[in-house]
């Protein structure tokens, strides 16, 4: 069966239950248990003979036998002793549940699953399927998926720009979903004649990821798996943690990341009352320049931490990274010293599943100890003034960023020219010296100089709503801000 086939007969599935009060995520969820036990399976026998170990009280064809509530008792059984089993097995159904209904529904999931000979598919074919069916839960705002989902336009755009080669190491602190570990794999893979020896390194030892979410975590299992990336016996390349907590002594080539929208890390605990309470987290870390509780600072300086003597960064973060006081100017100074902090560029908003974020995505190169700063010069890309797009109606897509790629000049981006000058001041590329950044308040890299038109005349309703949206979004934003600093100084 086509691709598309399979993917919208297990899409369909979804809709269907989702009747019976069973979640899309949760439904994906119950896919990736199913999906995983039905290619055991299949890699248990010929051609492939291989000993995944799954118990033989636990294999595939149990659930094909059994029907109405013993088959709902068996399913359940099986999650619960594949989680207490080893390695990959152990990972992917650690905390899983059964959400499927009932047995009937569960039935057709098994058979649906089971309709498919998966091992015989590309793993660009099954892990096409698998992304399709993480975006479109993604879409499902209401499901609040979309919070590890990071707009695949804008990782492909981040990854041609940092141009990944085979034989290098490549990590993602927050990997959500895997997103970007997977297009950095396909982009070598068209970029890069590779011999076995190299393929093998890539499917074994490029790609280190941290993902704080079990279910989340589950999922990126998953889908690194389907993309031909480890395998049943080998050691997991996600590791499931607080990749804020420690620095892991691992370093890599590239850091590729969006790290979580949300300014404050917090952890709840349990007061003496038995009442659940939130308290403001702080990593003291001797690798970091600053110590706050703003995480997105503290994944700047994780990444940085992360990055060997010549590595490259390109990561996604708020407005508040490049113009926030405090421990945000130490870090901004700190980056200009010590890497090539070269690009910056300025996002819409609109395209993210979060409402309202302004972000950016900032380009590094990290460096060896020097006597004067790194950084000579930035160059900052404005895609957000002017620009408009809504999830639906206007998503983001690559060709929306092509400029931007061909003004970063990737295969040599000492050949830069600008595109703003005097006489063309709505040119959206411009360089500004380390003098120039130095000298601005609070060495802020919130940077714009092009006229912005905010008429609204042009919009259609639905354009109009979203804006309202991500207005309020904002205002939300800044009253809780205001509120922190108000604790903060009653404190």
């Amino acid at each position: 069966m086509a691709e598309s086939n399979v993917g919208q007969k297990i899409w369909s599935m979804a809709t269907v239950l989702m009747s019976f009060g069973v979640g899309k995520s949760d439904y994906l969820e119950q896919i990736t248990y199913l999906l995983f036990l039905k290619m055991a399976d299949e890699y248990a026998k010929p051609p492939y003979n291989r000993n995944i170990g799954i118990p033989s009280d636990c294999e595939w064809s149990t659930l094909k036998t059994k029907s109405g509530k013993e088959l709902f008792d068996h399913y359940e059984y099986i999650l619960k002793k594949l989680a207490e089993q080893s390695g990959t097995l152990q990972q992917i159904y650690t905390g899983a549940q059964n959400k499927v209904p009932d047995p009937a529904h569960l039935a057709k999931v098994i058979n649906m699953v089971d309709s498919e000979n998966w091992s015989s598919m590309s793993s660009d074919v099954k892990g096409d399927i698998y992304e399709d069916l993480l975006e479109k839960i993604a879409a499902d705002t209401k499901s609040g998926a979309g919070q590890y989902f990071t707009p695949r336009a804008l990782i492909n755009t981040m990854v041609k720009c940092v141009r990944p080669a085979p034989g290098k190491t490549i990590a993602d602190p927050c990997c959500g979903s895997g997103g970007f570990l997977l297009a950095a794999k396909s982009f070598m893979e068209k970029n890069y004649s590779m011999n076995a020896d190299e393929k093998k390194l890539l499917k074994f030892q490029t790609f280190k990821g941290w993902e704080i979410v079990q279910s989340t975590y589950r999922l990126c299992l998953m889908n690194l798996f389907l993309h031909n990336i480890s395998d049943f016996e080998g050691v997991p390349p996600i590791v499931r943690a607080d990749s804020l907590l420690a620095d892991p002594g691992d370093r890599f080539d590239y850091v590729l990341t969006n790290p979580p929208f949300g300014k404050k890390s917090a952890m709840t605990f349990t007061n003496e009352q038995g009442e659940q309470e939130q308290e403001d987290l702080v990593y003291n870390r001797q690798d970091f320049w600053a110590t706050t509780s703003n995480k997105q600072l503290n994944f700047v300086q994780h990444i940085h931490t992360l990055l060997n003597t010549s590595g490259t960064a390109a990561v996604v973060v708020p407005d508040n990274v490049l113009f926030e006081g405090g421990a945000g100017e130490t870090v901004r100074k700190k980056l200009l010293e010590t890497t090539d902090l070269h690009t910056i560029l300025r996002l819409p908003t609109g395209i993210f599943y979060a409402q309202g974020v302004k972000a950016n995505v900032i380009f590094f190169d990290n460096k060896a100890a020097a006597p004067t700063h790194q950084t000579k010069e930035i160059w900052i890309y404005d895609y957000r003034t002017n620009v408009k797009h809504t999830l639906k109606k206007n998503p983001l897509r690559d060709s929306d960023l092509d400029d931007f790629v061909a003004c970063y000049n990737p295969e040599n981006r000492y050949l830069r020219k600008e595109t703003y000058s005097t006489e063309t001041p709505d040119g959206r590329w411009r360089k500004f010296t380390y003098d120039e950044i130095i000298a601005r308040d609070k060495t802020s890299l919130d940077i714009t100089w092009i006229k912005s038109g905010d008429s609204t005349d042009d919009y259609t309703l639905a354009e109009l709503l979203d804006l309202i949206k991500e207005k309020s979004a904002a205002i939300s934003s800044a009253v809780g801000s205001l509120e922190e600093l108000i604790g903060e100084v009653e404190e």
